[in-house]
């Protein structure tokens, strides 16, 4: 088992996977919500004035407060997911405690659904309760590893760091250049980043590459063109 295991490094069977996979997740969607949000608020902004203090401040309330509503939104939401598995883990437990013979039988039943034999499935089912019943309950009733629980707050910092991170990005690229520019630079230089994050979150999560990058390209450019373009009308409509 533990050859087989080193053999596939990448694999969904290593003792960190949620954990890992819970980071990511945070990761990638508060550095994608970064560059997203600020960068549409800045251009919408930039596209009723190009005066760089009234971009600058909305920029920065855009940073502040989405960092914020993503670590909230992460705990809170990872929060209800960990209490969730709680529930599940000390209702197994007190199950084996009350009825161990049932919960015996009970797994033999799930591993011969499987394919094995009545004996094989009973045989399995001794030997992994002897090991460890909750553990060969979790694993085979739920799906769940008690040890890798998730944490609501690494999954808040992630998000809210990553969102930090990713918004540096489109601030940069609408203060920095000229006001000329600064609008095709800031889509550029958005875009350009969504592609990066989108093929890095794929790589380690496994899954294809080209699609995420393009989901994630395209879901931007609809969301920079369509504040521009809103905030490109307000200001010449004479509102402000």
């Amino acid at each position: 088992m533990t050859e087989s295991t080193s053999a596939h490094p990448n694999e969904p069977h290593q003792k960190n996977f949620a954990e890992r996979l819970n980071w990511l997740r945070a990761g990638v969607l508060g550095a994608n919500d970064g560059i997203v949000s600020v960068a549409a608020t800045v251009v919408g902004v930039a596209g009723v004035t190009n005066q760089s203090a009234p971009i600058f401040t909305a920029g920065m309330a855009a940073v502040i407060g989405g960092a914020i509503s993503m670590a909230l939104g992460e705990y809170v939401s990872v929060s209800s997911q960990r209490d969730s598995q709680h529930a599940l883990i000390e209702k197994e437990r007190q199950e084996l405690a009350d009825d161990p013979q049932a919960e015996l039988i009970e797994l033999a039943g799930i591993y011969q659904s499987k394919g094995l034999s009545q004996e094989t499935a009973l045989q399995v089912a001794n030997e992994l309760t002897e090991h460890d019943a909750l553990a060969a309950h979790l694993s085979a009733e739920l799906n769940i590893d008690e040890e890798e629980v998730v944490n609501p707050w690494h999954a808040a910092y992630a998000s809210a760091a990553a969102f930090v991170i990713g918004a540096i990005l489109p601030m940069l690229a609408i203060m920095l250049p000229p006001d000329s520019v600064r609008i095709p630079i800031t889509f550029a230089a958005v875009l350009i980043s969504l592609a990066l994050t989108g093929t890095l979150g794929a790589y380690i999560g496994g899954s294809s590459k080209r699609v995420a990058a393009l989901r994630l390209v395209i879901g931007g450019a609809l969301a920079l063109a369509a504040t521009f373009f809103i905030g490109t009308l307000l200001g010449s409509s004479g509102i402000f």
